[in-house]
């Protein structure tokens, strides 16, 4: 399942203001559940593994809320001006590369373009590409390596490329 289609089952969430959703494919099903509650329970619902690894002591899991809260207990703080904040599609765990041993995906200061993956996130097992869905240059990276991010959570700033140019 893409990004972009798991980004339209929250927006269909959020319209409709659903509590639960749960879509199932032939090779694939995914269920997202508004509110607090484990994520090994979560991830045990519908995790190929017969043991899922558990979730470290007290970590809920619990979809990121309007932009005026603030993730993981810090204040959001506004994007310079002149710069575009890249935001995770979905709650996960951020990595910079596609394997501890191998460069990252981008570094400060790397030229991308929309379709450039910049970074994965794991979330329940599986590894999902982020691409930047904007031509222009990294100026910050705002996560560090292997750390936990919440849906909207900004992860990247970028300096956009010029209209026209």
């Amino acid at each position: 399942m893409s990004v972009e289609r798991i980004r339209e089952l929250l927006d269909l969430m959020r319209q409709h203001e659903l509590g639960e959703l749960e879509l199932r494919d032939k090779d694939f099903s995914v269920r997202l559940v508004k509110g607090a509650r484990p994520a090994a329970a979560a991830a045990a619902a519908h995790a190929p593994a017969p043991a899922p690894a558990p979730a470290p002591a007290g970590a809920p899991f619990r979809p990121a809320p309007a932009r005026a809260e603030p993730a993981f207990g810090r204040q959001p703080e506004p994007a310079p001006e002149g710069l575009r904040e890249i935001t995770s599609p979905i709650v996960g765990t951020f990595y910079r590369a596609a394997s501890p041993d191998a460069d990252p995906f981008v570094d400060l200061g790397a030229r991308v373009e929309p379709d450039t993956t910049i970074c994965i996130i794991e979330a329940m097992k599986v590894m999902n590409e982020v691409k930047a869905e904007a031509s222009g240059v990294i100026r910050k990276v705002l996560v560090e390596n292997g750390q936990p991010v919440e849906f909207g959570q900004p992860i990247f700033l970028i300096e956009p490329a010029e209209s026209g140019g």
